[in-house]
């Protein structure tokens, strides 16, 4: 179900699993490794990743998978969505979703492990996992509070409120909401952008913005910081960067 096309230094990820894009056991190791491999591979520099057809960006798991009650089953799929997610979170790549249109349960899951959501205006975001019996377990509950505040994770987790686009950017869910049909183009163009950046400096400050998240206190973050700054002159990029600006040329990077 995951279709990926390099594009320059960009790797576009399509969740392509008609009708509604949802989630499979296959989908998910297959999502887990294609991260992987893109992390080893230096030419890419960013992620992006968006679903197929006008609808549905991924309306999350494919609940068949749970209806018998197997447990085995139920924990060889929760375990795949924390591992596909978690790789995505922590990939060294700048990652961008493009919200194509309904994102749902597992859907919206993937779209909250990116590092920046870009909204069609028609698109329409809920966990409603509760509904049917479930809870977000592919990292929902720890992130969506993180992003959101406490109080919009509860009404969306506990409540089962289902926002639309317009709401998910007042939230702070969403960092921008384009025109139906746009947001791979825009989500493209700021994907693009890395490439002006020092990779070495990019990876950096991925890793120190997701520390507090990850429970570092202030006073160690706050150490790993200047620890990191000093690290960045052991390489050859933070020359080209500095003098780069000075001469008033474009950066090569390493």
């Amino acid at each position: 179900m995951i279709e990926l096309e390099l594009q320059g230094n960009t790797a576009l990820v399509t969740l392509s699993r008609p009708p509604a894009n949802a989630f499979s056991l296959e989908g998910l190791r297959q999502l887990r490794q294609t991260i992987h491999d893109l992390n080893a591979n230096a030419a890419v520099r960013a992620l992006v990743i968006t679903g197929s057809g006008p609808k549905f960006f991924s309306a999350g798991a494919d609940l068949n998978t749970f209806a018998d009650g197997d447990r085995a089953k139920a924990l060889d799929m929760i375990q795949a969505f924390g591992a596909a997610f978690e790789a995505l979170a922590n990939s060294r790549l700048v990652t961008v979703a493009a919200i194509n249109g309904y994102a749902m349960g597992g859907g919206l899951e993937c779209a909250l492990a990116t590092d920046i959501r870009v909204a069609e205006q028609h698109a329409q975001l809920a966990l409603p996992e509760a509904s049917v019996g479930l809870l977000p377990g592919g990292t929902g509950t720890q992130t969506l509070p993180w992003l959101v505040g406490e109080a919009w994770a509860k009404r969306m987790i506990l409540l089962g409120e289902r926002v639309d686009a317009a709401t998910a950017l007042r939230i702070g869910l969403v960092e921008e909401v384009v025109d139906s049909g746009k947001a791979l183009e825009r989500a493209l163009a700021l994907a693009e952008r890395v490439g002006s950046q020092s990779p070495d400096s990019v990876l950096a400050c991925k890793d120190l913005i997701h520390a507090a998240r990850n429970g570092v206190p202030r006073a160690a973050a706050l150490a790993q910081e200047r620890e990191r700054f000093m690290g960045l002159f052991n390489h050859p990029n933070q020359l080209e960067g500095v003098n780069a600006f000075l001469q008033k040329r474009k950066a090569t990077w390493q």
